[in-house]
């Protein structure tokens, strides 16, 4: 591994002794605080499972697409699909794991059946007789069919089932038959797969993005911002919130203060590959986010995305940081110097080719410790999970 600029990361040797422990002992390994959301953090988590069992996943509830979209105009919820994904790929797979209750959460009802397949698919997980449903153990099979009666009995008349989660539908009964205590369900769903981690929103409300772009242009919904539509109204230069999808009104929340107090207990603060301005920059929009990752005492690191991301045009690496710098002051209420904000940013600039300029002497100019590794998975446009994961670790 190779550094330059300031805060070099911790002496080598030692770091691959701490890997090695923890790989004996995850129970054992670091808290690490990772801003995320999306898929794009998937691989990377079911190989940090391995090494540490304390990684934090705080995750944007503001997703707009996929079944998530459906559930939250029928209910009027936070989005849960993201939530879900990182708590599945967080399961625990060894012996102690319960891989069929796992398999069915994580099972997605067909997007090309018939409305009347779907209903009668879903009729099947609830009353036990789907073969995923069969695989459950006995001990846990009531409650998992349980909570999927609570949904169907809430669903409205016509609902969209295709691509549903059955994770999704769990969730969604379980907080509405639950009084939407999200803590409880959270919980609950975290023991049935046996999560080897902690994953929580940023926030509780039921709001939506904005990204503002170049031209003055608002584009409402996460689900839109990686879209062309999107792109042709120039980079996104801001983001803010907005109570509804359509004719909402722009809105301020307060974050959720259990996962406040998860930022502020973390041995390094992570801003990983994803969304740049979706998943990973809306995290800090919630009050109180910035001031906690400022509050913190430990390190903190940027990932970038390896190959294009259509939210990062517009920007170089050091823009980036520049941007995360100017989130995390907006809720000081101050302008905060990159340097504050971030100590690393992690990359392979042999290996990896990045959508965004690398300029590394920007970097260091603003005071940052550039940690160039060996990242490189498949092709040059991936990242290795394991790389990745390993690297990470060895700057706690």
């Amino acid at each position: 591994m190779q550094s330059s600029g300031s805060n070099p990361p911790p002496a080598t040797a030692s770091r691959a002794r701490s890997l090695a422990a923890w790989r004996q002992r995850p129970e054992s390994g670091p808290r690490i605080v990772l801003f995320s959301g999306g898929s794009a953090m998937r691989e990377a988590s079911r190989v940090l499972k391995r090494y540490t069992h304390n990684s934090i996943h705080l995750i944007t509830p503001f997703d707009s697409g996929g079944s998530s979209a459906a559930l939250r105009a029928a209910f009027c919820i936070l989005g849960v699909g993201d939530l879900r994904n990182r708590m599945v790929a967080l399961a625990d797979e060894s012996e102690r794991g319960r891989p069929e209750v796992n398999a069915c959460l994580a099972h997605r009802l067909s997007s090309q059946a018939s409305a009347s397949d779907l209903v009668a698919e879903l009729d099947q997980l609830m009353t036990g007789d789907h073969a995923l449903m069969r695989a459950v153990p006995e001990s846990l099979r009531g409650e998992v069919c349980q909570e999927l009666l609570h949904f169907a009995e809430r669903m409205p008349l016509g609902f969209d089932l295709r691509d549903a989660s059955v994770g999704n539908l769990w969730l969604v009964g379980a907080l509405l038959s639950g009084e939407r205590d999200l803590d409880r369900v959270l919980r609950r769903f975290s023991e049935l797969v046996r999560v080897c981690g902690e994953v929580r929103p940023t926030a509780l409300d039921d709001v939506h993005l904005v990204a503002l772009h170049a031209d003055s242009t608002r584009t409402v919904g996460q689900h839109l911002f990686g879209k062309q539509t999107a792109a042709d109204h120039g980079p996104i230069r801001d983001i803010e919130l907005t109570s509804a999808l359509e004719g909402g009104q722009t809105t301020h929340i307060d974050a959720d203060p259990r996962s406040l107090e998860l930022i502020l207990s973390a041995q390094l603060i992570c801003f990983p590959m994803g969304s740049f301005f979706g998943s990973v920059l809306a995290n800090l929009l919630p009050r109180g986010v910035g001031s906690a990752v400022l509050a913190s005492e430990q390190p903190r690191v940027f990932i970038p995305n390896a190959g294009e991301d259509p939210e990062m045009r517009g920007y170089s690496l050091a823009g980036c940081v520049e941007k995360i710098a100017e989130l995390v002051g907006r809720d000081a209420n101050r302008q905060v110097a990159p340097r504050e904000a971030i100590d690393w940013v992690l990359i392979d600039s042999r290996g990896v080719r990045y959508g965004s300029e690398l300029d590394k002497e920007r970097l260091e100019a603003l005071g940052l410790a550039v940690v160039d590794v060996d990242l490189a998975g498949t092709n040059d446009e991936t990242l290795d999970p394991i790389k990745l994961v390993e690297a990470l670790l060895t700057l706690v």
